[in-house]
């Protein structure tokens, strides 16, 4: 099964008081506005239907009954009701739940394992706006179910093939409340994390963690690290997002107005799940989000040289930098496991995505924005240079984001397959749409699994010249349709 496929989404859409309700089947998980009639948002009754697909999908992949799931959520606000749920159904399915409670998305990725249970499920919807929550599927290394697992366990939902357990039968609850710290525990026994390196560079570093998770996680983290100065925004995890939660520099206003005002060295921002990992440097500039792995990596490679693999729309900055440490660049279709898929087939040292996701696989295959800020601190202090120098050190590209809408008779994959053949002097990669490049420029087409559009990425040297190659691009498409 394909990036695309891996993917697609059916969506149902209703207005109810005005407001659009959304429920989001995906293979990868479930996810979905809350409230509303079941079927159109993320009502309990959704709940308990893909949770008990789940478990069935589970008794079926390991081949018996006596099961054990760990369980964790992010701060939002319907996180506890989502939570009851979820626990209450896979006991009801006679699952063993191991509740991690308030915890972040790699934090259950890496308990899962250690715990030897055979899965989990991660209550967040990443960076979706508070009326959102989702269900994340994993297996039992932790990592997210593959696309073809997906899909059974869709079709496990969509025919109710599920049993609930009898009395004598039901699944226990063990709360467990330390595995934050576990995990950074984990993250500083790193070999890569140098503590006293960044304990001598005596940091002041400023986080927005937009009052979720990774208020308690984040301060924990520094903590340990010995970052004795922390200026902290949106700590407490309440679940009332202060705003939009996607770590993007027009959102980020208020750390960067702290950052300048407090004098601090660097500022790290996370989504409410603490996956994903934004920085903005000392002077309140953007350090960029598709700029954290690629530093990251740098430092990753002048330890431990190697490839690395991000999806086919990050930066082409990391493969420079790749390719002056020696190592090989490789690109995967869009979406996490498959470049997670990827990265174990070229046996890879850093991966990621361009969305500020770091994924470190001497920790595990997930990404990890705490593992991103112990490496990325340890790579500040043994350079010696502010956080905009370092910036400064790494090729400067620009990617511009448009999109195409389509109509119901568009043929995308004869559009995709026309501009390959346009362009078939230029390299090509078809492995999720059509990437071309230009030297160093490059244009990425992929259908959207979310809207009737092509999404058309590009990137250049500068803002002007990435819109301007979209544009030629856009223009030739307009042309075919």
């Amino acid at each position: 099964m394909n990036g695309s496929e891996l993917l697609t989404a059916l969506f149902y859409f209703c207005t109810l008081n005005n407001r659009t309700m959304t429920l989001i089947k995906s293979i990868s998980g479930i996810r979905g506005t809350i409230g509303g009639p079941a079927g159109d948002g993320l009502t309990p009754l959704d709940v308990v239907k893909f949770t008990s697909a789940y478990a069935e999908f589970l008794k079926k992949r390991a081949g018996k009954t006596d099961l054990t799931v760990v369980v964790g959520r992010d701060a939002r606000i319907s996180g506890e009701m989502v939570s009851s749920l979820v626990i209450g159904t896979l006991t009801g399915c006679g699952i063993d739940v191991i509740d991690l409670g308030l915890s972040t998305t790699p934090t259950v990725e890496v308990a899962v394992p250690v715990e030897k249970a055979d899965g989990g499920i991660i209550l967040t919807a990443s960076h979706n706006p508070k009326q959102w929550n989702a269900l994340k599927l994993l297996n039992e290394k932790g990592e997210f179910i593959s696309g073809d697992e997906g899909a059974e366990l869709l079709r496990i939902a969509e025919d109710e093939a599920f049993d609930f357990a009898d009395v004598d039968s039901l699944g226990s609850i063990r709360k467990v409340d330390d595995w934050i710290d576990r995990h950074v525990k984990m993250v500083l026994d790193l070999p890569l994390v140098d503590v006293d390196a960044i304990k001598a560079a005596n940091f002041h570093v400023a986080i927005d963690c937009v009052n979720s998770t990774g208020g308690i996680a984040l301060p924990k983290l520094l903590t340990a690290l010995g970052v004795e100065k922390v200026t902290e925004l949106y700590c407490d995890p309440t679940g009332h997002f202060p705003h939009n939660p996607e770590p993007l520099p027009e959102h980020l206003t208020a750390l960067s107005s702290e950052i300048v005002k407090s004098g601090a060295d660097v500022g790290f921002v996370v989504d409410p799940d603490v996956d994903r990992l934004a920085m903005v440097c000392e002077d309140g500039k953007m350090f960029g989000e598709e700029y954290t792995l690629v530093a990251v990596a740098d430092y990753v490679l002048s330890q431990n040289p190697g490839d690395t693999v991000s999806n086919l729309s990050s930066t082409r900055a990391l493969r420079d930098v790749t390719e002056k440490a020696g190592g090989t660049y490789r690109a995967s279709a869009v979406g996490e496991v498959n470049v997670v898929n990827l990265m174990k087939e070229s046996n890879a040292v850093i991966g990621g995505e361009g969305n500020g996701g770091i994924i470190y696989p001497d920790l595990h295959y997930g990404r990890d924005a705490l593992v991103g800020i112990a490496l990325f601190l340890t790579h500040l202090a043994k350079t010696g240079l502010k956080t905009s120098e370092l910036r400064a050190s790494y090729p400067d590209y620009h990617i511009s984001k448009n999109k195409i809408e389509l109509t119901p008779t568009t043929d995308v994959d004869g559009i995709l397959s026309a501009m390959e053949k346009k362009y078939s002097s230029q390299p090509a990669n078809t492995v999720d749409g059509v990437k071309i490049e230009f030297d160093k420029e490059w244009v990425h087409l992929r259908k959207s699994n979310t809207e009737p559009i092509i999404r058309i990425y590009s990137e250049s040297k500068n803002e002007a010249t990435a819109n301007e190659l979209a544009y030629k691009i856009m223009d030739d498409i307009k042309e075919l349709m």
